[in-house]
């Protein structure tokens, strides 16, 4: 699952690191409301703020603890900066073209896209071995996201799409290596569970 919508952030001292906006916080309540009915064994988490924020609500729905892993925070983790994909894409930025084609050294980013992919795609497998046979909730981040599901679908750009926030995507795991993608960016959480 992406966390929710973030605050802008430029110029922070030290890691931009974003907490939820009020309508990110409401998307995390639909989202935790929308699991309650679902049997989620294990809930884990990216170590920003806007992945925890997002993850708290569902394990206070599901009765779970969040398990907090390094590894699925995005790439940008230690940039003074948040400016959300949607602006910068809206506004044609140079920098949303150099994020999606992978040029993040224009992005003043020291992470290496292909070693920052390895890293997802370890620790997500990582947690599969840990849990066979049981189902595992995970609030991530749009590129860690992108990756892990790339990998499977062998993509070739490391950004192909855009996954919305609290959105879901679900990952059936064989215990002979096999992955199938059951879902991609499930969405149907922030309307059918929107309060009008």
């Amino acid at each position: 699952m992406r966390h929710g919508l973030p605050v802008r952030v430029e110029g922070a001292e030290g890691p931009a690191d974003p907490v939820l906006t009020d309508e990110g916080r409401r998307q995390s309540e639909r989202l935790a409301e929308w699991l309650a009915h679902e049997h989620i064994d294990h809930l884990m988490s990216s170590t920003l703020r806007r992945a925890q924020q997002t993850a708290a609500p569902v394990g206070d729905r599901l009765g779970l603890g969040v398990e907090l892993v390094q590894g699925l925070s995005e790439f940008d983790a230690d940039a003074d900066s948040y400016i959300p994909i949607e602006e910068l894409r809206q506004t044609r930025d140079p920098r949303f073209f150099a994020l999606v084609e992978g040029r993040w050294d224009e992005l003043g980013s020291t992470v290496d896209p292909s070693a920052f992919a390895d890293l997802v795609h370890t620790t997500i497998e990582g947690v599969i071995e840990r849990f066979p046979g049981q189902r595992v909730a995970v609030v991530c981040h749009g590129g860690v996201i992108n990756l892990y599901l790339g990998r499977i679908l062998g993509a070739e750009r490391h950004l192909w799409f855009e996954p919305g926030y609290t959105s879901i995507s679900r990952v059936a795991a064989s215990r002979d290596g096999h992955r199938t993608i059951v879902s991609l960016n499930e969405t149907a959480h922030l309307i059918a569970t929107r309060v009008r």
